[in-house]
């Protein structure tokens, strides 16, 4: 679909938004526990059109408010990353408005307020790479439109914007990279520097004149994985106000296969005491399924993913973060690490909700 095509079908595309009151999923009269009572945002998650619902209320109910979803596979290219990628953000609308007693289309943070009233998990719609808009930025525009609230600048490889993690050589942003950072900028959608090697990463966070965020990733000096980030990134981010969320996915975390949750503590922890409190959020990159440790499952990896996914890669999930309840464990993993409970609540949401409310709205 054009640009031009699309704003004529727009009189015609009408998503309902209309907001419905419905009984919080939470069990009235039951002790709620920390994570039920407190603010939980997952910085980029999966939310799954294929998830069956009660699987999405165990999510809320766990405590969960907010989940940042990828929109489509960022491995696609010009019109036709284009083309999936509206057709994606279409589906999701269609899915929310027919499951609005479970979800809220989330385009500011009122939207999380009102979706933690109402027992229900609001969704911010996010791209993993700008290749959908090609060079024609009044795209941003079209996507913005929608409901578009943030989208990484690259993933693994070179596009118009600058270089990925998996790129060879270290070049940085394109002149047209800091034209798309000024448009972003411009319209309030938060840029993410997640997949980016290391140069395009500084030059992003340098060129941008509001906070960024690295939404999935682990350390570096934790342990060596092509898509962790430096502490000279990290530092860089937290001193124009961005943050970091640490992922749960196991091969850029550690090498250890199983038992391993100490070693998501370890990556939270140095990001902490790097970039500090007020610059640390969960970026989960999970799905909220329980994913059996199975040679099936790793055969749907391979069906879904093709040659980017290797064996050695399995089990892609940590031990103990491997279901809908996760949050729970993060929040007691956090806990035990020695913060207050106000520190925990930085950490668990409230860092990320200060930055939308910052640069979304």
């Amino acid at each position: 679909m054009k640009r031009r095509d699309f704003m004529k079908s727009m009189a015609a595309v009408s998503v309902n938004t209309a907001i419905l009151t419905k009984t919080p999923a939470r069990l009235a009269g039951k002790e709620k526990s920390p994570t039920q009572k407190a603010l939980i945002m997952d910085a980029m998650g999966e939310i799954r059109l294929t998830h069956e619902r009660n699987l999405i209320k165990e999510v809320i109910d766990s405590g969960m408010n907010s989940v940042t979803v990828t929109l489509c596979d960022p491995k696609f290219q010009e019109q036709e990353a284009y083309d999936i990628a509206m057709n994606e953000l279409l589906a999701y609308d269609r899915h929310i408005q027919k499951n609005s007693d479970l979800f809220v289309k989330a385009t500011k943070v009122a939207d999380v307020d009102h979706g933690m009233k109402t027992g229900r998990l609001a969704l911010f719609y996010y791209f993993q790479n700008t290749t959908q808009f090609g060079r024609d930025l009044d795209n941003v525009d079209v996507f913005y439109l929608l409901g578009m609230r943030s989208c990484q600048l690259t993933y693994n490889h070179q596009n118009w914007v600058g270089s990925g993690c998996k790129e060879l050589g270290n070049n940085g942003l394109t002149q047209f990279g800091i034209e798309m950072i000024e448009k972003m900028n411009s319209l309030g959608i938060l840029i993410d520097l997640s997949h980016a090697n290391m140069k395009t990463m500084a030059d992003a966070i340098e060129a941008s004149k509001v906070p960024a965020i690295i939404s999935h990733t682990g350390c570096m000096d934790v342990y060596k994985n092509v898509r962790n980030t430096t502490d000279a990134n990290l530092k860089k981010l937290a001193d124009k106000g961005g943050i970091v969320g640490v992922c749960q996915l196991r091969p850029f975390l550690t090498s250890k296969k199983r038992d391993n949750l100490d070693e998501y503590f370890k990556h939270l922890k140095h990001a902490v005491n790097v970039a500090g409190i007020d610059h640390v959020c969960i970026g989960s990159d999970r799905d909220h399924r329980v994913i059996k440790d199975t040679p099936e499952e790793m055969a749907l990896l391979h069906e879904e993913e093709g040659p980017n996914f290797v064996n050695d890669d399995w089990p892609l999930f940590m031990t103990s973060l491997n279901g809908p309840r996760r949050m729970e464990i993060v929040w007691d993993g956090v806990k035990k690490l020695g913060y207050s409970e106000g520190e925990v609540e930085k950490v668990m949401g409230q860092n990320l909700y200060r930055l939308y409310k910052e640069v979304i709205g």
